[in-house]
């Protein structure tokens, strides 16, 4: 399994559009990104790959990284950040199948697969999307997928598992969350070789937020941001519960103060990992 961070940004990315804040400059003098979310998992036996999430800056992150266009696609849910680059497969894929959790959200009265089959029925011709149970192992690729739930309010949200039933190899990725994610969900997480998780910003930036921070450890330190995303001090409790082998952290804010922000283990673009 070769594991290729397209995007570790969060929704504005970083260096962000118009803003010279100590950490885009950093970046911009690094030569360094952090585009919209989406990783590429290629599976090396098969000769196959798969791509999590669609991100806005598709088409530029295939050029940057070089990788195989996807033999199918999971949608965590509905941000624009994580399913706008799906219209960049016009003219480029025919037949991607497209598997995303068919629990109706409340919020929307449609589950991610319903929605997508609506917003992207122009490339009907071009996709099939494939309802999945939450939890309910399915194949694709050659690996062994599941979607978790986890807790991103408003919407529902899903992490993934992704295993190779050949070599036992296990990616895990929490999806945009608070730390509050249910254990049912964390038992299904738990124990990868490479752990991505939502890490926004730092837990120090809490009192930045209009409430606060939520979720705080046994030494009081938020471990979300608000109600929606991980703190960085989150994502590394939870990577710890999980027992994970390897941490990333993803789904990163331009906000962290520019000598943090590239520090270990934040991702950056363009990361490879062979599981």
């Amino acid at each position: 399994m070769r594991v290729t961070l397209l995007g570790t940004g969060d929704t504005t990315g970083t260096p962000t559009v118009g803003c010279d804040c100590d950490t885009c400059e950093r970046a911009r003098e690094r030569g360094v990104s952090r585009s919209r979310f989406s990783v590429h998992v290629a599976n090396e036996r098969t000769g196959e790959s798969l791509l999590v999430d669609f991100s806005p800056d598709f088409r530029q992150q295939f050029l940057a990284a070089d990788v195989p266009l996807p033999d199918a696609g999971l949608v965590t849910h509905i941000h624009f950040d994580h399913l706008d680059g799906l219209g960049n497969v016009y003219r480029l894929v025919d037949g991607l199948p497209v598997h995303a959790p068919n629990e109706t959200d409340p919020a929307t009265d449609q589950s991610v697969a319903e929605t997508i089959r609506d917003k992207y029925d122009y490339l009907e011709d071009r996709i099939g999307v494939h309802a999945r149970d939450p939890f309910e192992p399915f194949e694709t690729c050659g690996f062994e997928v599941r979607f978790v739930p986890v807790d991103h309010p408003p919407l529902l949200c899903y992490g993934v598992v992704i295993e190779d039933p050949e070599t036992g190899a296990t990616l895990s990725l929490t999806g945009d969350t608070s730390y509050d994610v249910p254990e049912r969900s964390r038992e299904a997480l738990a124990d990868p070789d490479l752990l991505l998780a939502d890490a926004i910003v730092p837990a120090s930036l809490c009192e930045h937020h209009p409430i606060g921070g939520r979720h705080e450890g046994p030494d009081g330190v938020p471990r979300t941001f608000g109600t929606k995303h991980m703190t960085r001090e989150g994502a590394l409790a939870l990577a710890d519960d999980l027992d994970a082998d390897r941490t990333r952290l993803v789904h990163l804010a331009h906000f962290y103060p520019a000598d943090e922000a590239f520090e270990e283990p934040l991702a950056v673009d363009g990361e490879v990992y062979e599981l």
